[in-house]
């Protein structure tokens, strides 16, 4: 994949890792979608990517070719203490990208920790545990399951910003109005530095008068939260997770995959911003 699609960015954001969560307690938003092709993009672009799967569903694991049967260890195994993030990373496909990937297990892992005192911020201290350096990660990006649960308070817990994917439909905005009021309180009690990155309107279909008005009202609500990128449905993209690659491997031409690299950008002239500000 050529990084001159497009974009051409490398001199992005200098020292230190950037921890993103992809959350939205609502499903079938293209937030796993978004995980894998936002991850892949900004690895076509030189940074060093780690993909999370925290979602017991493990659809990140799938779409990025990983089958079932190779998970010998996974975030559960993480969130549980028994090995250290390091151990259990896949490498992917694409140059630049690794994994860790997730299992069924992770179903149980709240019943599992629920009276452990960290039990909110197993995850940060896992991240903690990777290597600085030439080695590091440039961004550590969290595939969130779609529910406001223990899972997803690590998450955030363990993430300087929150990316959330939204779906252009009716009730796009009453959820969005739910996460924020859970960001909140997570910045209050545990995590003073989260703050949303932004919002990404996606599966939006221009023949859709729906898709417009919904575009139009996140817009007026988030102000310039939203993206400027908007991520169009698109058949390509619905088709590349069961051949286990990401959009941009799968159809690099096809209006999704162009999208998901300009949403890299994107992702990546803020973060120039914040550290410039």
């Amino acid at each position: 994949m050529s990084p001159d699609t497009t974009i051409r960015l490398k001199d992005s954001l200098g020292k230190g890792t950037r921890v993103l969560a992809l959350a939205n307690q609502k499903g079938g938003v293209g937030k796993t979608t978004t995980a894998i092709n936002l991850g892949t993009a900004l690895a076509a672009i030189g940074e060093r990517v780690l993909i999370i799967d925290l979602d017991p569903q493990g659809n990140a694991s799938t779409g990025l070719g990983i089958d079932r049967k190779s998970r010998r260890a996974s975030t559960y195994d993480v969130m549980t203490a028994e090995r250290p993030l390091g151990e259990i990373l896949h490498e992917t496909a694409i140059p630049g990208l690794m994994l860790a990937p997730s299992t069924l297990d992770l179903l149980g892992v709240e019943l599992e920790i629920a009276h452990e005192k960290d039990r909110v911020t197993r995850l940060r201290n896992a991240i903690a545990t990777l290597p600085d350096g030439d080695d590091r990660f440039g961004y550590v990006l969290i595939d969130c399951p779609p529910s406001l649960n223990l899972l997803t308070i690590n998450a955030l817990t363990a993430s300087d910003a929150v990316l959330v994917p939204l779906q252009c439909e009716f009730f796009a905005l009453e959820g969005l109005s739910q996460l924020i009021s859970t960001v909140e309180q997570v910045r209050a009690a545990l995590n003073p530095r989260l703050t949303i990155q932004g919002v990404v309107l996606t599966m939006y279909d221009p023949r859709n008068n729906l898709s417009g008005q919904v575009m139009a009202d996140v817009r007026q609500f988030m102000g310039e939260k939203v993206y400027d990128t908007v991520i169009p449905r698109n058949v390509r993209v619905s088709e590349a997770p069961s051949y286990g690659k990401p959009a941009l491997l799968y159809d690099l031409k096809c209006a999704g995959s162009q999208a998901y690299l300009r949403l890299a950008s994107e992702v990546i002239q803020r973060e120039q911003r914040l550290r410039a500000s």
